[in-house]
């Protein structure tokens, strides 16, 4: 009896559409490789893109339902019984570290003010603040900083924690999850059947979300997915003498950032290294980086303890979309991949979306500027 959707890929993206099709009494089976150096496992968490800037509008178009679902997700999985995902709203800061950097916050106030008016979530109440003000609030912080605009409803979320819980819940309702290298079997212009081992699973429906070795099934099913890693190297710090649950998320006019969880730990990140390929090693200069940045934003961080270095393969797009949508030249393969840095927060609802389109629903925002084939090549 055939599966009617399996789902290639366990990390966020891919435990969210199994949990989606289960929810909704699909006959669903997870395949999942394991692979070393998952983003999801690695990834930061933070839940909140109306900060993010130079992103372009299609961006925002996803952003918008996906951080409704993020939320509406907390709800549904609650309701099978998981609540242990990491996720709290704790604020973000997004500070100055020079009076130039200052002089841009009230432009940051005024747009993230237009963002939360527009509807996208996560942002909140939105205030100016000196340095000092700041430093109440992350008490790590250096002196260095000058300024801050606070968002009061920037989030967290644990990646290893959501994706757990969504494949528990998923199991719950009936999904089914098996540990192997998955190997597509093709007829004419479908996927009849996915390969495990000496297992033949016959399929309806297959949805790729391979994370960032989803270009190898791309390559397998020839089509070319220009999907790449991006390692990102995140240091993880323990300061025992400190309550950290409360602080708020740290960014600024930079890539790197700050995140903290219950009860000590401080997460300092990222790396952004888009010739790793497949690497998954944590080099010297890697947690220099880490670090040093997060060192020059928090002084107070000197005397912290290095707990763990996590290494993450970031599934990146040449032009930072996601790939969403059906495969080109195959009637029933769906893709999810290349959300870059942002797949905490747009992975779920990616993967709920595919999962719509499997049952055959019509999508419900234009996935042109996400089209798996936008690419020359593709």
């Amino acid at each position: 009896m055939a599966e009617d959707v399996i789902v290639i890929g366990g990390g966020v993206v891919g435990a969210s559409a199994a949990y989606a099709l289960a929810r909704r009494g699909v006959r669903v089976t997870l395949v999942d490789r394991g692979d070393a150096g998952q983003a999801t496992a690695a990834g930061a968490g933070i839940i909140s893109l109306g900060t993010s800037t130079g992103a372009p509008p299609a961006f925002f178009a996803l952003g918008l339902p996906g951080l409704a679902y993020f939320d509406a997700l907390q709800e549904q999985l609650a309701e099978d019984g998981e609540t242990q995902t990491g996720y709290d709203v704790v604020g973000m800061l997004h500070v100055a570290m020079s009076e130039a950097e200052a002089d841009q916050l009230p432009a940051l106030e005024l747009l993230f003010n237009q963002r939360r008016d527009a509807g996208l979530g996560h942002i909140g109440a939105v205030t100016l603040l000196s340095g000092d003000e700041a430093r109440t609030r992350f008490p790590a912080l250096s002196a260095a900083v000058v300024g801050a605009v606070a968002m009061a409803d920037g989030a967290r979320v644990d990646g290893r924690l959501l994706r757990d819980a969504l494949r528990r819940a998923a199991e719950r309702r009936g999904a089914r999850i098996v540990l192997g290298d998955a190997t597509p079997q093709v007829a004419g212009a479908r996927v009849e059947a996915v390969t495990v081992g000496s297992e033949r699973l016959a399929a309806e429906t297959v949805i790729v979300a391979g994370g960032a070795w989803s270009v190898a099934l791309g390559q397998a099913l020839g089509v070319s997915l220009p999907v790449f890693p991006q390692r990102g190297q995140i240091l993880h710090l323990e300061m025992p003498e400190s309550e950290t649950s409360r602080w708020p998320v740290i960014v600024g006019f930079y890539s790197h950032y700050l995140l903290t969880f219950p009860p000590h730990r401080v997460v300092a990140g990222a790396t952004r290294e888009s010739a790793s390929g497949f690497d998954v090693r944590m080099t010297a200069g890697g947690v220099h980086e880490a670090l040093g940045e997060a060192l020059r934003v928090a002084t107070g961080l000197t005397t912290a303890t290095l707990k763990e270095m996590r290494v993450g393969l970031r599934p990146a797009s040449p032009d930072g979309l996601p790939l969403l949508g059906r495969l080109p030249g195959y009637e029933n393969v769906l893709v999810a991949t290349g959300h870059g840095a942002s797949g905490l927060q747009l992975g779920p609802y990616s993967g709920a979306l595919m999962a719509g389109l499997a049952l055959g629903e019509p999508a419900p925002l234009d996935l042109a500027p996400f089209a798996v084939g936008r690419f020359a090549g593709a």
